[in-house]
């Protein structure tokens, strides 16, 4: 028997696909889970490496080192940009820590290195380049200069649709895409890769070997694109397609996608993981299977590829997300068209022929105008984190309306979200949660049921752009919050509500409450923002009610002092005792112990981030806290937590946003348990 018949034999066959998808579970179980990856670099060396990606924002240079195949990722400060992109460098700096996310179910930073290969993260302190880029590089860097001669307006979508870039987008608008719920044009997909591929069938038509000459450039799109995951699927599902019919092997496209997958899971196991993978794969498969069913005209069938798209890619965009935009499939409905036929096109010309920028840059502005707009219109869902079971009952739930037709069966999936959003709304214990915002001050409380949600400050970093209330507004989307009951902030500093007009802007408020004393500027442009809204406030309020417990404001005298001027909370869940002291300092404490019977406070909010202003000796042996909280910056400019101040803790248990990250204190059957989100 011929080989090339062995191969058609092989590759027809069903066994050998389940045998393929046996290996490559036991492959992905061995590799992500039975073995740990690390590496032999030291904490300090000189490394001699290849610089194979690049970006440039804001005087900070973050770049991947390839190194005897290890890949390193490295920051270096600077006011000017060097091209290190192909070159050989070597670099001196520091090991530092990856970490975790301290938030809950945000972006895992470490995590997604991890499963790209990256186990170690460098600051660099010098560069020295010892070798020039090659000939593919040095034509990346003559696309990268090219690029960087076009508008502001246009170079991030240069940058998306020709070298598959989203680091240079503006954040803000990025995030609006993301919740209009068209994010995934701007990724290069088959889409973008297939209009690339008749392109250069109408230009070299007549050439006997066009697909070995459309391979090539495919090749080299994979390198120019950072080998997206995306794209490597369009362009090893096509290179596949295109040696199989040279071998007259006929096999289904759905056979050809699970090989592109197995092939890509064989390379690197932890692609199961990444979200283009998956995202990629997924809505494929289905468009393959549904194909036959996908009929009608043009509108008829961009409105059922929009809607299985949504479907069957819905988990993971709410583990994504948390909120879904229900306009999406009809948003689609224009935007696929206008942005994968007119924008990527003409972006793709006017690189060439620059004389169209100036229509590309309307046809851009009109893009982000009208994203604008619908975003503005919030015709979003939050949707909590959707557990594992649910997500596997799902797929099975689509499985069987594909191949049983049952369309009664939409209904389940509807079910199954709605059964997600009961199963937290039915949660009957008390988390108070005190959240890693750096160094500053943010709490939440919330009640039995999700009845009632109370955040006492919102953190915030005045030296920097960087908005920490986006990592909280992700955390309470996930738990399925929208609203926020109460807004309290202890004080005016910025450390402590800095974050506020951003956490207004994206929950619905029903109050907030100020402390005693004058407001200062950072109040009065919220209160500006409030009244705008006609959201309530107040200021020097004694007590709140969450549920049928109460929370008393106990510091209502006016000290002509920000700080001392600090709302403190105390309250009472369950049988156990908390107190939130803000910024107030000792002379607070001595007015507070004078004033009311504080005795056996089983958590403390540490005041002024465990400055030696606060927590003084007397105060602490008065209320003998039995857990003290410090929410406190790492390796922060003020010497945060004083060393006094830890001496005068000593008799309690200590947790340290720094060290330990958030800290979640569950109240379950009158039962108090905590948990750290550690770095």
């Amino acid at each position: 028997m011929q080989p090339t018949i062995k191969l058609k034999t092989v590759l027809q066959s069903n066994l050998i696909y389940y045998i393929l998808f046996i290996f490559i579970i036991i492959y992905i179980i061995i590799n992500t889970i039975l073995i740990t990856y690390d590496t032999n670099i030291s904490n300090f060396e000189s490394i001699i490496g290849t610089v194979t990606d690049i970006t440039y924002q804001d005087e900070k240079m973050t770049f991947i080192l390839v190194s005897n195949k290890e890949k390193i990722i490295c920051n270096y400060y600077s006011k000017n940009y060097i091209n290190l992109l192909g070159k050989k460098v070597i670099i001196t700096g520091e090991r530092t820590t990856i970490n975790n996310n301290t938030i809950p179910n945000n972006f895992n930073y470490k995590k997604y290195l991890y499963n790209n290969k990256i186990y170690v993260k460098y600051n660099v302190n010098n560069i020295k380049i010892i070798k020039k880029e090659n000939i593919f590089y040095k034509l990346k860097n003559l696309i990268i200069k090219r690029i960087n001669t076009f508008s502001n307006k246009i170079k991030p979508y240069l940058n998306l649709f020709i070298l598959g870039e989203n680091d240079y987008l503006d954040k803000s608008i990025a995030n609006i895409y993301r919740t209009n719920g068209i994010w995934h044009l701007f990724a290069i997909s088959g889409m973008h890769v297939s209009i690339i591929i008749i392109l250069f069938n109408k230009v070299f038509k007549k050439l006997k070997y066009r697909n070995i000459l459309i391979s090539i450039f495919l090749l080299y799109f994979v390198f120019l694109t950072n080998y997206s995951l995306s794209v490597i699927r369009v362009v090893l599902y096509y290179i596949l397609k295109n040696i199989l019919a040279y071998y007259d092997i006929k096999i289904s496209s759905i056979r050809i996608l699970l090989l592109c997958a197995f092939l890509l899971l064989l390379i690197n196991p932890f692609n199961i993981f990444n979200v283009a993978f998956q995202y990629s794969f997924l809505v494929s498969a289905s468009l393959i299977l549904m194909n036959k069913r996908i009929k009608g005209n043009y509108f008829k069938k961009i409105i059922l590829i929009s809607f299985i798209s949504f479907i069957v890619s819905l988990p993971i965009t709410i583990n994504l997300n948390y909120e879904i935009n229900l306009s999406s499939i009809f948003l689609n409905i224009f935007y696929v068209p206008f942005i994968s036929f007119l924008i990527f096109p003409i972006s793709i010309i006017s690189f060439l022929f620059p004389l169209l920028s100036k229509l590309l840059e309307i046809l851009i502005t009109f893009l982000e105008f009208t994203n604008k707009i619908i975003y503005n219109l919030k015709l979003t869902i939050v949707i909590p984190k959707i557990p594992f079971i649910i997500i596997i009952i799902y797929y099975l739930a689509i499985y069987f309306i594909y191949k049983k037709n049952k369309k009664s069966l939409y209904f389940l999936l509807l079910f199954l979200l709605i059964i997600n959003k009961i199963i937290y709304k039915l949660d009957n214990n008390f988390y108070i949660y005190y959240l890693d915002v750096g160094q500053g001050d943010s709490s939440i409380i919330i009640s039995p049921f999700k009845k009632e949600v109370i955040m006492i400050d919102t953190g915030g970093n005045i030296y920097s752009n960087y908005h920490i209330s986006d990592n909280i507004i992700i955390f309470l989307k996930s738990l399925g919050i929208k609203k926020v009951d109460s807004l309290i902030l202890s004080h005016g500093d910025y450390d402590h509500m800095g974050e506020s007009i951003n956490i207004v802007n994206n929950f619905k408020i029903d109050k907030v409450f100020f402390n005693c004393g004058n407001f200062n500027n950072l109040e009065n442009n919220l209160i500006d923002v409030l009244k705008k809204k006609n959201i309530s406030f107040y200021s020097c309020y004694k007590q709140l009610e969450i549920n049928d417990k109460k929370l008393y404001f106990i510091n209502n005298k006016n000290y002509n002092n920000e700080n001392d001027n600090s709302i403190v909370t105390y309250t009472k869940l369950g049988s156990y005792q908390f107190l939130f002291m803000g910024d107030a300092s000792i002379n607070v404490e001595q007015d507070l112990i004078n004033k009311y019977k504080l005795n056996n406070i089983d958590v403390l909010k540490v005041g002024h981030h465990g400055s030696k202003t606060s927590s003084d000796k007397e105060f602490i042996n008065e209320i003998k806290p039995k857990y003290s909280i410090i929410s406190v910056g790492k390796n922060n400019r003020y010497g945060h937590p004083d060393k006094e101040t830890l001496d005068n803790l000593q008799n309690s248990t200590i947790y340290r946003t720094d060290l330990s990250g958030s800290i979640m204190i569950k109240i379950k059957n009158d039962k108090l348990k905590i948990k750290e989100y550690m770095p």
